[in-house]
């Protein structure tokens, strides 16, 4: 493999780091670096998914790289909005609760010994959750109020990826 195809390979994961460090920039109050910021984080978010499938550059580390990324982003910048008293605790689990839930999953399998054979993979409903949280992010830094119903719809969210998890864990099961 040529070091320009080596680059290329992980130029996908790159961009996962640069998406959790961009998080970085929340410490500035101004919001045009907040918003360079979430600009930021969703162009990476689309680019390297989009690398990886359409040139085949799926790597382990980017499958589990990419998500933590997106959770580091989300936390981080939600964190600050926490600190400034412009999100409280209750918002921030609801943002959060896919998060919550995916740990829920995790236990699951582990208490169930399936940890080793469960296949990772990018989930629907994961999917729409960072968006919206994405969204939010952007909300706060231009100042808005969000409404409480938003919150529920974070919560409902994450019960919709706990259920898409575990079907996909018990079509595996049917499978075999």
């Amino acid at each position: 493999m040529t070091s320009e195809m080596s680059y290329f390979r992980v130029l996908p994961n790159i961009l996962s780091i640069v998406r959790g460090a961009s998080a970085f920039l929340f410490l500035n109050e101004k919001t045009s670096v907040r918003l360079a910021a979430i600009c930021i984080a969703l162009v990476t978010d689309y680019l390297d998914g989009f690398l990886a499938r359409r040139y085949k550059l799926v790597t382990r580390v980017g499958t589990v790289l990419d998500p933590i990324m997106d959770k580091f982003f989300v936390l981080f910048a939600a964190a600050v909005f926490l600190i400034e008293g412009r999100l409280n605790i209750w918002c921030l689990l609801a943002l959060i609760s896919r998060d919550l839930f995916l740990c829920l999953f995790a236990l699951y399998l582990k208490i169930r010994g399936s940890w080793s054979n469960y296949r990772f993979r990018a989930i629907w409903w994961g999917k729409v959750t960072t968006v919206g949280q994405l969204l939010l992010l952007l909300g706060l830094t231009l100042n808005l109020t969000p409404p409480p119903l938003l919150f529920a719809g974070f919560l409902f969210l994450g019960l919709l990826s706990f259920i898409e998890l575990y079907s996909g864990l018990t079509k595996i099961d049917h499978d075999k």
